[in-house]
């Protein structure tokens, strides 16, 4: 391992680099692996997350990145001040610092249906501190006019101040920080479908999450793209692809980087396991301890504990937690309020203060449901010392979404 002085900063990288040597603790680490499956910049939460191969499913598993780093390095890994850095990704040396976020963002969201105003509400009530404004972005001008018009009508006019609502057209969708797509095309009628209604809406919604990825690279947006629309993990990678796409189809990477797409959908299986686990007790461990890994939907999984794994306990919550959306159906209802709130509204918020919440993350080429946060260095996943059992579980759940 050698150390050196780049624009700056202290870097250490087992690569050969043309840059002088220098010492100290370092501040960067700087490693290669292929843009396609790696993230361009993050903060390690275990010390082999820099000397690994790959990226993958490991990285959720600390057991499963050997160590072999000098004890400065471990310790820059345990404060998290130690930033990592791809250097196959073009214009790396731009990324060596992290971009400087305002402190308050601005959030615009692509289409006012059932789910898109109900997370706008959402944002409104609880985003006062965090947000400087929520954009809403329609191709029906009467939807997005609905919407300004009822947001802007619920305040709290002795309170503090909410967020402003307005109409942003789409040439100015990406005049934000952070970009939330809930837009769809395919939502089964109630009624009408028996299987996972998340996965029947992946072709129909791949032509529209591509076009706003595209647009995303032409603009050159930097900020966060949030994937609210189902299924969500399948169409945050195709955002990915197509952002990276250039005029031949294939991929160059300089659109948008996998750490910049995120998917929001898990937060409301997490909560679904938690609103059963509150009616039973066999599952009240979950509330404490319990995690959720995986896709929104077919091949989650959740865990009752992480010290106290109980395989046959956390299949049966998870089974719950999948069939909800079906029991809603079952009454004659489309759910999208919990999805909203739990997977959505809340999670981003969470995201846009640098605090943990639940959300797809990029691992190895597909995007997978975890704990994450966004720090001041970059975005960190948690790392815990997975049961067998658990972690067999979230390979199986990991292929699945890998070969779609």
């Amino acid at each position: 391992m050698k150390r050196y002085r780049i624009d700056g900063l202290l870097c250490a990288s087992e690569q050969t680099l043309p840059y002088p040597e220098a010492e100290g603790e370092p501040e960067v680490w700087l490693y290669r692996r292929q843009a396609e499956k790696s993230r361009a910049a993050f903060v390690p939460s275990a010390p082999g997350q820099l000397t690994a191969a790959d990226e993958g499913l490991a990285f959720l598993d600390a057991r499963r990145t050997p160590d072999r780093l000098p004890e400065d390095v471990r310790g820059a890994v345990a404060r998290r001040t130690l930033r990592a850095v791809n250097l196959a990704w073009p214009g790396w040396q731009t990324r060596l610092r992290a971009p400087e976020r305002p402190d308050r963002l601005r959030v615009h969201i692509v289409a006012m249906g059932d789910v898109g105003g109900t997370l706008a509400l959402g944002l409104r009530l609880c985003g006062g501190k965090t947000l400087s404004g929520i954009g809403l972005c329609d191709v029906n001008e009467k939807a997005a006019a609905h919407w300004e018009q009822e947001l802007g009508q619920a305040r709290d006019c002795w309170g503090p101040a909410m967020p402003a609502v307005a109409i942003v057209p789409p040439e100015r969708v990406f005049d934000c920080d952070i970009l939330v797509f809930a837009a769809t095309k395919g939502v089964p009628p109630v009624g009408t479908f028996t299987g996972d209604a998340r996965m029947a809406q992946l072709e129909a919604n791949r032509g529209l999450v591509r076009r706003y990825a595209r647009m995303a690279r032409e603009k050159k947006f930097g900020g966060l793209f949030c994937v609210v629309s189902d299924p969500v993990d399948p169409l945050a990678r195709e955002a990915f692809t197509a952002s990276n796409a250039d005029e031949n189809g294939k991929f160059d990477g300089l659109g948008l980087l996998p750490e910049q797409i995120q998917g929001f959908g898990l937060g409301v299986m997490h909560a679904r396991g938690a609103y059963y686990a509150e009616k039973d007790a066999r599952y009240a461990d979950f509330l404490r301890e319990g995690r959720a890994f995986g896709p929104h939907g077919t091949g989650l999984v959740l865990a009752n504990s992480i010290s106290r794994y109980d395989d046959e306990r956390s299949r049966e919550l998870t089974q719950l937690a999948i069939a909800a959306n079906m029991k809603m159906r079952e009454l004659g209802y489309k759910p999208f309020v919990a999805p909203a709130v739990s997977s959505a509204a809340l999670p981003i918020l969470h995201a846009a203060r640098g605090e943990w919440h639940d959300g797809s993350v990029f691992l190895g080429g597909a995007y997978f449901g975890c704990k994450n946060r966004n720090t001041p260095n970059g975005q960190e996943t948690e790392c815990l010392e997975l049961p067998d059992a658990l972690y067999a579980r979230l390979e199986a759940s990991y292929r699945e979404l890998l070969d779609l």
